[in-house]
């Protein structure tokens, strides 16, 4: 099976391409690699703008995986405009001639952040999603467009993944685990803004089997899947990564509560996931943690501004090849 993965040189994708490749499918990547080449060598690699590609440059891909856009809320309120385009019109684009050229399943990185605030209560893929900020929003405009370019013939897989950590060739360490992870080790103290909210987790090792789930899913399987490990209040993310520090490496961790005001609030049902795709996450918050300390003398430079996608974006606008002259195809999944 021949694989075009759009974006595919992020954080999730050099997670995502090895295990691919593993299990022996051809798989290209097209991304602009602001974030650097950390793909294995049988990867082929198209340096290629999205809106540059033509139905003649799918036609022969069996599947085509989109993890590009802009990541997170920090990148959409800094580039609002941009955020609607990378994240809503790049996916339907792209999808729009993946179905003209015959390929046969369209996967799309789509996110918890969807679901917006939600008080009290567990949502699964049936009841409403509604955002009122940018990166919520456009995540959800380029969900529902792909997806209703599914039918018999095209078949369509939204995964919303919850917050993703943990390490990554293409490391990243603006995520919720990894950034308590990176204060603790730099400071010595953790700042949790407010410690009631909640977030689905998920390692980035189990968001990758939950794309191989996708990938291998029965020919006619299209649909929206939730994807984490569990839900837990970012207070209690906070306790689980300083008692595994302080377990494994026997240091001391602060903790500094705050009790800011944040708009984004959601816990998700992941059984749909399970049932169809037979996904079965592994990592904990605790297992997450083990794994960074295991590579962290891989991103030890914790003020390299290739760990942070707002700082990378600021540099490139600076030297003028950043988003304001490209449409986005570098792999920026959340």
């Amino acid at each position: 099976m021949k694989l075009l993965i759009a974006g595919g040189a992020g954080y999730l994708g050099c997670t995502l391409i090895p295990k691919l490749l593993e299990r022996g499918y051809a798989v290209d990547v097209v991304d602009l690699f602001w974030f650097g080449n950390n793909l294995p060598r049988e990867a082929r690699v198209l340096s290629k703008d999205i809106f540059s590609l033509q139905v003649s440059d799918l036609e022969g891909y069996d599947q085509v995986v989109f993890l590009a856009g802009l990541s997170n809320d920090p990148m959409a309120e800094y580039a609002p405009s941009k955020n609607f385009i990378f994240n809503a019109a790049a996916p339907a684009f792209l999808a729009y001639i993946a179905k003209k050229a015959g390929v046969r399943r369209y996967v799309y990185a789509s996110s918890c952040s969807v679901y917006g605030y939600t008080e009290n209560e567990l949502f699964d893929e049936t009841q409403p999603a509604f955002s009122a900020y940018p990166y919520g929003m456009s995540k959800l405009q380029g969900e529902y467009a792909v997806m209703n370019l599914a039918d018999s013939e095209f078949s369509v897989i939204s995964l919303r993944k919850g917050t993703a950590s943990g390490y990554s060739p293409r490391m990243r360490l603006d995520l919720l685990i990894n950034t308590m992870f990176k204060c603790a080790m730099e400071s010595g103290e953790i700042t949790v803004n407010n410690p009631s909210i909640w977030r689905p987790v998920i390692s980035v090792d189990d968001a990758t089997s939950a794309y191989v789930r996708a990938i291998e899913a029965h020919e006619r399987t299209s649909g929206v899947f939730n994807i984490a490990f569990g839900n837990y209040t970012v207070g209690e993310v906070a306790d689980q990564v300083k008692s595994e520090i302080e377990e494994q490496l026997g240091s001391r961790v602060k903790l500094n509560i705050r009790h800011n005001r944040d708009i984004r609030n959601y816990k998700v049902s992941c059984e749909k996931a399970r049932t169809v795709l037979g996904f079965h996450p592994r990592h904990d918050p605790r297992s997450i943690v083990r794994e960074l300390i295991t590579h962290a003398d891989k991103f030890s430079d914790w003020d390299n501004p290739l760990y942070y996608n707002i700082r990378t974006f600021h540099m490139l606008e600076e030297k003028h090849e950043g988003p304001q002259v490209s449409a986005l195809a570098t792999g920026a999944a959340d």
